[in-house]
């Protein structure tokens, strides 16, 4: 339903484009100097340029001010428990699988090999938490487990040829 709307809005504005087009093309007369014309709208591309600026740096800072990476992504106070998390060719070790519900997780996320995803997945396969692993480099996330069940740990980076078999299990009781 969505994409036959936008078919037709698309349509009808390539349409109306046509005809402004053909009019300006038949509606015009001879050529005339353009001098005047370039004086007076090139002071307008000017203030329209510095306007069109200004509107974009607004919109950008008003859209991006609610990114999470300044803010703690768990409540501060709260007990967290770190994991480790070792990543490689084709699998993840964590020095911890088993969890409680309500347990606020600190997952310390590493490799040595190649770099891969490390996606979270609750119960139901809802992804509910990734970040990468890179090389000599650890990322940190964090995540609170909602609801008991087994979460799947599933790569998220093309690692190699048996990338597909790249997963482990996490229990919350």
């Amino acid at each position: 339903m969505i994409q036959l709307i936008v078919w037709y809005a698309t349509l009808l504005f390539i349409i109306l484009l046509a005809v402004v087009f053909g009019w300006v093309a038949f509606s015009s007369k001879k050529k005339q100097d353009y001098a005047p014309i370039i004086k007076r709208w090139y002071k307008a591309r000017s203030i329209y340029g510095v306007l069109l600026v200004v509107l974009m740096l607004v919109v950008t800072i008003y859209t991006l001010r609610e990114l999470p990476f300044n803010e703690p992504s768990h409540v501060e106070g709260v007990e967290v428990i770190p994991v480790h998390v070792e990543a490689f060719q084709f699998g993840f070790e964590l020095n911890m699988t088993e969890f409680s519900v309500g347990d606020t997780v600190e997952f310390n996320v590493t490799t040595k090999d190649v770099t891969h995803g490390f996606g979270v997945y609750d119960p139901d396969m809802v992804l509910v938490g990734q970040t990468q692993a890179m090389p000599e480099y650890t990322n940190t996330f964090y995540l609170t487990f909602d609801q008991p069940g087994t979460y799947q740990v599933l790569c998220l980076e093309y690692c190699g040829l048996a990338h597909h078999m790249m997963m482990t299990e996490m229990v919350v009781k």
